[in-house]
Formats: structure tokens, C-alpha cells, sequence
């Protein structure tokens, strides 16, 4: 098996070694949330400081009720003892791959750690697209297909996977197609895993969100974390909500933690459970991050309508999906490295996240744009016109700068001379 660096994490410490080199590069390429950490959480980090047992493998009971309250909230009951903790959702997400065995469904475009993560476990990905001008749930019509399809060939898919809202593509998948999909998961049997760690940065609180769990409860497991609704990236701290009576899941997802990472770090349990109680001051911070995500978002969607890019509108999160495919200049790893190289434009190419690499379809992150010192991301938090501030004005004028030069005609490959002809 071959195994290599994440996609984001290779571009992010590619574009930091050519930042280091003296080159201006925008990093558009990694989903950092980049805010400062709120005061009272750093003080409540250093309150636990002297935590230092492991602990229980699920976590602590003080951040399992907090977590239940959390989602309580939302409209999902939650049984405490059905929460389990770990360094991030995304080791969650690993676990959880490794517990419920076999194949797995998941959108395409998906957040790269998915297939590479099912590639680990041994488990094979059936990537399925979502409906038009959608994304973060496959189709569920070709999934009844494609699942079909593969149990006729004698595998087993136990799974299928969403994002809600969705990374790459910023959108939010209306509850039609949730609904559906939760429909054909029961008729196919299968266990729904619904990463939901950017419900809380969905841009408009009005704009209709269903999560799977709402709809088929008994096979619906929900993740989360912090890392991006309150900029906790570095601190590995994550959820998952199992279905009703899952209880040899919870048995067999403990089993694995025990195994691969024992406890999540003590102190930064404390800390999480005092977020996931929604404190005013924190629910007051996401408003405030939700607002400058998508403020930027759509000035970003802008600059790429503007070179003529297809483009959704991105409703959550901070990231955008644009198809430069009109110039004509290759596919999507042809169109990242001419972007960085040539304009200082740093993006991730649309086959990391499993589309068709011919497609010259790029993801991007807007989130690096908010400033380079917590004092320039603080202020761009607080600011009611963050498009107005000059760090972030000029990134803008500088991204629009190099999509104006990105032409067919500049950057046309030369035709290959043609061979002598042979005369006598």
C-alpha cells in the first residue's frame, strides 16, 4: 500500500516553503479556519493544564453530556452515552471506517481525507456525483445504482457517507435530497456517517438545514469539532453522535480507539465541553466567523465570475468550487500548477478530491485571506466592512490581477514543429 501526504496539508507546506523564499503566493489551498482563539478558551485550556491522566477512551462524562446538549439543541436528542470523543473527527471518521467494515459510498467531489482514508482501512470508495449545482451527498438515484451494481460483483458496502454543508464545494444539500438519500440508505441497509463539521458557518441561519440523523435515526452517525466554527484546528478535539442502540458499534469504535489514540488530550476536553455548551460569548465568536466566511466567500466567487469561471455560490463553510474549463488550458492539476507558478495563486486541483482530473476544476479555501497576524484576523472579525480593510483588499485586487492574466492566449502551449518531409 502506498501511502502519501495529504493533498492540503502537502500544498499548505509547499506554499509556506515558497512564502519563506520571498515569494508572494496567496494561499487559497488550506481549510484553516484563520481566526485567533477566544480568550476564554485559551483560559480554560490552561485552567486544565494540569490534567495530564488519560482518562476514558470515549471521554470525559463532562464533554459526552456537553456534546448530547450540543446537539439536544439542534433538535436531536442525544443519549450521552452515545457520544464518543477523539483527536478530531477526522481520526473519528477513521475509526468508524475501521468498525463498520466494507465498501463506502461518498460524493463526488469529496473532502480528500475520505478515499484515502477508506484506502487505509482496506475499504473500497465508490465515488458517486451529486445531483447538479449540489454537493456533500451523492446522488442517492445513482447510489441505489452503483451499490447495486457493486454487491452484484460480490462486494460488500456497508456505508455511505455526506458532508453537510460540503467541502469542497461550499454548498448545502437541500433536505429534499437528504431525505432521499435517507430513504435509500434504509432500502439498502445501509449505515449513513454525516460529517456535520460546518453546520455552524452556514452562511444564511435561514436557509434550511436537515441533517440524515433527523430522518433515519437508527442508522445515522453525526461528526463534528471544533476546528472550524471556532478556529480550534491545532487543538485535535472532535465528536460523533451514534445511531440509537448502536451499542455493538460503540463497542467495536471504542476498541479501536483504545488501540490507535487511548483518550483525547484532557485539558482540551475541558475546553470542548465548555464550547459545546454554546456559551454566549462563543455563539456570539461563530456569528461573527459565519458573517466573515461568507463575506469574503461571495467577494471571491466574484473575482472568479468575472474571469468567467462556472462557479456555484458557496452557502457554507469557506471554500468555493470554481470549473475554469473555458480556457482551455488542461485539467486540474495543468491549472494549479499555472496558478501558483505563474500567478502566485495557490489552490488544490479538483482530482485530489476524486473528480475527474481532466476537469479543470480547482477548490478553494478563503480563509487565509482574513490576514497574516491574529491582530489582521481579529480586526477583519470585528470589522463591518471586512471587503474594506487593505489587507484583505489587496489580496482581492491581487487574485483578480492573476485571473485576468490567466488566458488561453498566454499561456497557449506552441504547436510541435512538424517533421522534414523526406523528398526525392
Amino acid at each position: 500500500m502506498t501511502v502519501t501526504l495529504s493533498a492540503t496539508l502537502a500544498a499548505n507546506e509547499d506554499i509556506e516553503r515558497r512564502r519563506r523564499a520571498g515569494d508572494r503566493v496567496l494561499h487559497l489551498a488550506f481549510g484553516e479556519a484563520g481566526l485567533p482563539v477566544h480568550p476564554a478558551l485559551r483560559d480554560k485550556l490552561a485552567a486544565a493544564s494540569e490534567r495530564n491522566g488519560y482518562g476514558p477512551v470515549a471521554g470525559a462524562s463532562g464533554l459526552r453530556a456537553a456534546a448530547a446538549g450540543y446537539w439536544t439543541r439542534r433538535g436531536l436528542v442525544t443519549d450521552p452515552e452515545l457520544v464518543v470523543s477523539g483527536p478530531g473527527s477526522k481520526s473519528l471518521l477513521y475509526g468508524l471506517l475501521l468498525a463498520i467494515g466494507g465498501d463506502i459510498v461518498m460524493p463526488m467531489p469529496s473532502w480528500v481525507s475520505y478515499a484515502a482514508q477508506a484506502d487505509l482501512v482496506g475499504s473500497r470508495p465508490i465515488l458517486v456525483p451529486a445531483p447538479p449545482g449540489e454537493g456533500g451527498v451523492p446522488d442517492p438515484e445513482l447510489v441505489v445504482r452503483e451499490v447495486h451494481r457493486a454487491r452484484a460483483q460480490g462486494r460488500t458496502v456497508s456505508s455511505v457517507l455526506v458532508t453537510l454543508p460540503d467541502n469542497p464545494t461550499g454548498r448545502l444539500a437541500p433536505p429534499a435530497t437528504v431525505a432521499r438519500l435517507a430513504e435509500v440508505a434504509r432500502e439498502l441497509n445501509l449505515t449513513i456517517i454525516s460529517d456535520e463539521i460546518y453546520r455552524d458557518l452556514v452562511h444564511d441561519p435561514s436557509l434550511p438545514y436537515t441533517s440524515p440523523a433527523e430522518l433515519a435515526p437508527e442508522r445515522t452517525i453525526i461528526t463534528t469539532g471544533l476546528s472550524k466554527s471556532l478556529a480550534l484546528g491545532g487543538w485535535r478535539i472532535g465528536v460523533a453522535r451514534l445511531p440509537e442502540n448502536a451499542h455493538l458499534l460503540r463497542r467495536r469504535l471504542l476498541a479501536v480507539a483504545s488501540e490507535i489514540w487511548s483518550a483525547p488530550a484532557a485539558p482540551v476536553q475541558e475546553a470542548a465541553a465548555y464550547a459545546f455548551g454554546d456559551p454566549p460569548e462563543l455563539t456570539e465568536r461563530i456569528t461573527r466567523s459565519r458573517r466573515l466566511h461568507g463575506v469574503v466567500a461571495r467577494a471571491v466567487h466574484e473575482r472568479f465570475v468575472a474571469a468567467g469561471a462556472d462557479v456555484p455560490v458557496p452557502q457554507g463553510g469557506f471554500y468555493l468550487y470554481p470549473d475554469l474549463g473555458h480556457l482551455r488550458l488542461g485539467g486540474s492539476a495543468e491549472v494549479t500548477k499555472l496558478l501558483l507558478e505563474e500567478h502566485g495563486i495557490g489552490v488544490l486541483p479538483g482530482h485530489a478530491f476524486g473528480d475527474d482530473p481532466s476537469a479543470a476544476r480547482v477548490r478553494v479555501a478563503v480563509s487565509l485571506l482574513y490576514g497574516d497576524t491574529a491582530e489582521e484576523r481579529l480586526a477583519a472579525l470585528n470589522s463591518p466592512d471586512p471587503l474594506g480593510l487593505p489587507w484583505i483588499a489587496d489580496n482581492l485586487d491581487f487574485l483578480s490581477a492573476g485571473l485576468r492574466e490567466l488566458s488561453p492566449s498566454r499561456h497557449a502551449v506552441p504547436p510541435k514543429p512538424r517533421a522534414a518531409l523526406c523528398g526525392g
